[in-house]
């Protein structure tokens, strides 16, 4: 198994279970015998072989068909959405030397220039001769592109090892089975929709896409989970704050997976009782989770924040100093990982320089996250170790401001955000989602002030009736609006 491809590993599923449901959506099911029909399909079309394929449509069957298609030809795949901006869709297909992009018709306008292969033309019977397989585990499996420090998007390179390794890592801690339905949600640039489609597509559980509403209002898509009797639901931290809202989440639900972001004890509160729910942490360059940690009958920490865990089997995380050293036991450190996630590295190989090989040839992965081992061994997310902003000669952490803002009883969840004033001058603005109707600034100030000096309490406060997210789910802060403070912002 360690030696795998992803597409070997499907096929072994496909042979266990060829009529088990692969992928449930609203009106239809597959069974993998009819999903692995639709690969060939798709893959017979192909007009070349080549090393990268990108792919630009509606989430479905023919998405996930389409992505096990590029991989059975020994191709990686670059997906994008189709309402992602054109002209980061143009870098990302244009810098990975994608030789055709699989999407459908509606979206032929924004994908001008490029060969396209159109989902609505692959009709039919499989080919009689199937597609040349050649691929290898140390093949790319896919390119993500994530935010890059300087605007500029960075593709991760992902192989099929890494990809079989974190498959094996979720079966460990999670046992998926036939019977169990994933929810597919996430957007495809994200590591959670790696985790949906892959740890259920080689488990031989069923993958359940939502359409429309219920993408987008969290009771449609619990109508949808309850309809499909949707077992595991992984997604970031607000659609699990969104759930604890609720007066009760559907009764098939056994596990919940938070990821991509800090998870805050009042997110679930409500949750714990009635279902599993676990804290994730794994930058995208080591593939997906690199560490879990089981919530129920835990505490929080006190900053009102959940640990993020212990490695995944096969994943080793070292705290680091600045030199590379490890820190003593309890104190600050860089987070470091090594093991079968890391991945290739970025395809701009210039920007690879995170990625490091020790003495004795373990290859690393410097996160640039701060964390500390507590006591029982589990490790804690502190923030990014380039967030601090300096307040009056002092280095402030905007996100411990942050933990201790939402942990004030009046307030459902903040952001909080540093900007400078026109003399250079660093001041900070916490934009705030009130719990009910009882926010009060005075009184939240007061509370603040308990935990923090003076020069931590943000200049300015601003309600939202929510925080606006990017497409990858972390806040957008760019959609906020900025406060001025002397003419600059």
């Amino acid at each position: 198994m360690s030696n795998s491809t992803i597409y070997e590993r499907f096929a072994e599923t496909v042979a266990r279970g060829p009529e088990q449901p692969a992928i449930v959506e609203q009106a239809r099911t597959l069974t993998y015998a009819q999903l692995d029909r639709r690969i060939d399909v798709i893959a017979g079309s192909f007009p070349s072989q080549e090393k990268f394929i990108g792919i630009v449509a509606d989430h479905g069957a023919d998405f996930i068909a389409s992505i096990f298609a590029v991989l059975k030809t020994g191709a990686a795949y670059v997906p994008a959405e189709p309402d992602f901006p054109e002209e980061r869709i143009r870098f990302m297909m244009k810098e990975s030397g994608a030789g055709f992009i699989i999407t459908q018709r509606k979206y032929q306008e924004k994908l001008t220039g490029f060969p396209l292969l159109f989902l609505e033309d692959m009709a039919g019977e499989p080919p009689t001769q199937e597609p040349l397989y050649l691929t290898r585990p140390e093949a790319l499996a896919y390119i993500l592109y994530t935010s890059g420090s300087t605007g500029v998007p960075k593709g991760v390179c992902v192989t099929n090892a890494n990809v079989c390794h974190y498959v094996r890592a979720f079966q460990h801690e999670f046992h998926t089975v036939p019977g169990d339905v994933m929810l597919q949600y996430s957007v495809c640039s994200f590591d959670i929709f790696v985790e949906e489609v892959f740890t259920t597509l080689l488990s031989g559980a069923a993958l359940a896409i939502p359409v429309g509403q219920a993408r987008t209002d969290v009771n449609s898509l619990m109508d949808f989970v309850r309809e499909k009797n949707v077992t595991i639901l992984s997604g970031f931290p607000y659609l699990l704050m969104e759930l604890n809202g609720l007066e009760k989440i559907p009764s098939s639900l056994r596990l919940l997976i938070s990821g991509g972001d800090i998870l805050r004890e009042s997110y679930v509160n409500r949750l714990l009782p009635q279902v599993t729910v676990y804290n994730t942490y794994g930058p995208s360059e080591t593939t997906v989770c690199c560490s879990y940690f089981r919530c129920n009958g835990q505490k929080a920490l006190e900053d009102g924040t959940y640990p993020i865990g212990k490695a995944v089997p096969g994943t080793t995380i070292e705290l680091l100093d600045e030199e590379g050293r490890p820190v003593p036991v309890g104190a600050v450190g860089e987070l470091c990982i090594s093991g079968g996630g890391v991945s290739d590295g970025y395809l701009d190989k210039s920007k690879n320089e995170m990625f490091v090989t020790k003495a004795d040839g373990t290859r690393l992965y410097r996160s640039g996250d701060l964390g500390y081992l507590l006591p029982d061994g589990n490790l804690a997310f502190l923030h990014r170790r380039d967030s601090q902003v300096m307040i009056l000669g002092k280095r402030v952490e905007p996100e411990e401001v942050e933990n201790v803002l939402c942990d004030c009883e009046e307030v459902q969840t903040a952001v909080v955000c540093p900007f400078t004033d026109e003399h250079g001058l660093s001041y900070l603005t916490a934009y705030v989602v009130p719990e009910g109707t009882g926010f009060v600034l005075s009184e939240v100030k007061k509370k603040l002030f308990r935990y923090l000096t003076p020069f931590m309490i943000p200049e300015f406060f601003v309600i939202v009736d929510h925080i606006p997210l990017t497409p990858n789910g972390k806040p957008d802060v760019k959609r906020l609006p900025v406060v001025l403070k002397e003419g600059g912002c």
